[in-house]
């Protein structure tokens, strides 16, 4: 994985969270708040914690902001400090911009600035809530359109010790394997595109592809 830096802009909850998971991932992150108490709960991660306000951009370039490869904005419930600073984080020249946003008018005018990524983090849980209702053991998705997503699943019992060719996704439930994860010794492997012959572990986690109806009905697999 390569390294990369990362301003994170506003230390909430979400930013919070966004700048401590960047850093166990081993990236570099530059965390910046006007509050000191969330500047100083992130410096107990990362050196690179300051105290300033981020809608002044001399403040912002000092900080080093300008030289993110990836500026992540999570100021949603300020909407004019969230729209200013994606301004200022333009002119500072970062080419990735991600945004959160408060509601959906705020995720327009955020589109219209050229934001790379609005996130609506409250409408995500909700989702990903939902889809766990529908696809209890799901252990994680990706929503590709209103129709269509990848679920990670954990391999039904009646798979174990088979073939993909036997098993036959495709034509008996009208879903694709896109890849499996599996522990190796002590280490996870993953297998993409997986051969026909390929045999199917106790312990192993299917990448699925197929519509949300398909895919819902993968609870009665067993």
């Amino acid at each position: 994985m390569s390294k990369r830096l990362y301003a994170v802009i506003g230390l909430g909850r979400f930013g919070s969270a966004v700048a401590s998971t960047l850093i166990a991932l081993g990236q570099e992150v530059i965390g910046v708040d006007d509050d000191e108490d969330r500047v100083r709960e992130m410096g107990e991660l990362t050196t690179n914690a300051l105290q300033i306000d981020a809608t002044d951009i001399r403040a912002l370039r000092q900080a080093g902001v300008g030289e993110a490869d990836v500026a992540i904005i999570s100021i949603g419930e300020n909407i004019e400090a969230s729209l200013l600073i994606v301004m200022q984080v333009k002119d500072l020249g970062v080419q990735t911009i991600i945004a959160k946003a408060a509601s959906p008018l705020h995720g327009r005018i955020l589109e219209k600035l050229g934001v790379s990524r609005v996130i609506f983090p409250e409408r995500e849980m909700a989702e990903r809530t939902a889809r766990s209702l529908v696809i209890p053991n799901a252990l994680d998705y990706i929503s590709l359109s209103r129709e269509f997503s990848l679920v990670e699943v954990g391999v039904p019992a009646s798979f174990i010790g088979h073939t993909l060719r036997s098993i036959d996704l495709r034509a008996r439930h009208g879903l694709t394997l896109v890849a499996i994860k599996r522990q190796v010794g002590g280490k996870e492997e993953t297998v993409v595109s997986p051969q026909a012959d390929e045999v199917l572990r106790e312990g192993d986690v299917l990448a699925l592809l197929g519509s949300n109806e398909k895919l819902a009905l993968i609870e009665a697999i067993r």
